[in-house]
């Protein structure tokens, strides 16, 4: 039995006494799925009595129904319960994006996954290579570019963090014509490496990015809560991150460099819709796209090395963005991103051939929450999928 699931079969005695004692403060959003918001709404409850996070929001699709259950406060200023509406930092999580833009302009011949980098980047610099080989567009989506976590540069100022992140810090790192290991060969998450593709396709597709992102996903997908940059109206529904202490950590811009990272903030209504949209495989519409999207483009056999993937489940390979984790057991094949900014720890999933995702979110830099909350969140995609 996985570790997730003894701790909430332990917890099960208590679990009539934490339903009564949260409904104060759980704001559940029904489902005409009633088993799957009982599911929902009890894993929810435990994991946030588990780890005492300021904050949680959880939510799951299933056969195109879902459900949302929220529990604590989304700020130290505001006693609003976290539910599918509350704005939220979903860090890296922004990869996934990333790698559906990739995606769509791959799908109508703009571009190839195999182009070199330095055919789009458009920077003016030398991109560096290895052993003979280049970075592709594949590779900077699958972490086997070569390059460092974090692209080098000083750092910023506690209200302004990643102020010195930019483009010139880019080109003085490309410059020195370093690269960790030859392209395609291994994998190393890179933040470096997907801001780098976020320009290419800019580039490529002939805008900034964040228009780019908003004319092939937000605007069609009607996810208006997905922004770089929250409005006015979002600002009042805007959970509150917290340090690895627990205190309360000011919002602050993430700038225009790490647009291809992590610098998007949404909603868990908007996750699950777009989760929805991964889970509509056999519609017509972005048939090509949600195909070259999940299609597996780096196995992990044979990579050296393998750093900095496995920590919301084993990496068994990678499509574009998404942690691919093969059948084990009950579980069955998911495709999933964690993402963690600025106080604020998520994780998205979903099992492609099931017809069910997930998503969770929690307000503080709690590193063992947010590991178990990941592997709960896969046990209860595997205990939603139909078999």
């Amino acid at each position: 039995m996985p570790a997730s699931r003894r701790r909430l079969r332990a917890l099960a005695p208590c679990a009539a006494v934490a339903l009564m004692s949260v409904c104060a403060f759980a704001a559940p959003a029904a489902a005409e799925d009633r088993l799957l918001q009982e599911t929902v709404e009890f894993t929810g409850v435990m994991t946030f009595f588990a780890h005492k996070v300021p904050g949680l929001v959880i939510g799951a699709v299933r056969n195109g129904e879902r459900a949302i259950s929220g529990f604590g406060k989304i700020s130290a200023q505001s006693n609003a319960v976290p539910d599918g509406k509350t704005v939220l930092r979903i860090g890296s999580v922004t990869k996934a994006f990333t790698g559906a833009v990739l995606a769509s302009l791959a799908a109508e011949g703009t571009l190839a996954l195999t182009d070199r980098l330095e055919q789009h980047l458009g920077w003016g610099v030398k991109v560096p290579t290895r052993d003979g080989k280049s970075v592709r567009l594949v590779d900077l989506a699958t972490h086997a570019g070569g390059f460092p976590r974090e692209v080098p540069r000083e750092p910023g100022p506690p209200n302004d963090p990643f102020a010195t992140m930019t483009k010139q810090a880019f080109i003085d790192s490309l410059r020195k014509d370093e690269l960790l290991f030859a392209p395609g060969t291994g994998a190393l998450y890179s933040n470096m490496g997907f801001d780098l593709l976020g320009a290419a396709l800019a580039s490529a597709g002939g805008k900034p990015y964040p228009e780019l992102l908003s004319q092939r996903i937000t605007q069609p997908l009607g996810l208006a809560d997905t922004v770089f940059s929250p409005r006015a109206d979002q600002r009042g529904r805007l959970m509150q991150g917290h340090g690895f202490a627990g205190e309360p950590l000011p919002d602050v811009p993430s700038g225009p460099i790490i647009v291809g990272s992590g610098g998007l903030y949404s909603t868990t209504d908007d996750i699950l819709t777009w989760l929805q949209w991964h889970l509509d495989r056999f519609s017509e519409r972005d048939a090509a796209m949600r195909l070259i999207d999940h299609a597996v483009w780096l196995q992990r056999d044979g990579l050296s090395p393998v750093l900095g993937l496995d920590e919301s489940g084993h990496a068994d390979a990678l499509a574009l963005a998404w942690i691919v984790m093969m059948p084990n057991g009950n579980r069955p094949l998911i495709l999933q991103k964690s993402g963690g900014l600025q106080g604020v720890f998520c994780y998205a999933a979903f099992a492609p051939t099931r017809g069910v995702a997930a998503f969770i979110a929690i307000n503080e830099f709690n590193l063992g929450a947010a590991l178990a909350m990941a592997s709960t969140l896969n046990d209860l995609i595997a205990a939603l999928a139909p078999r």
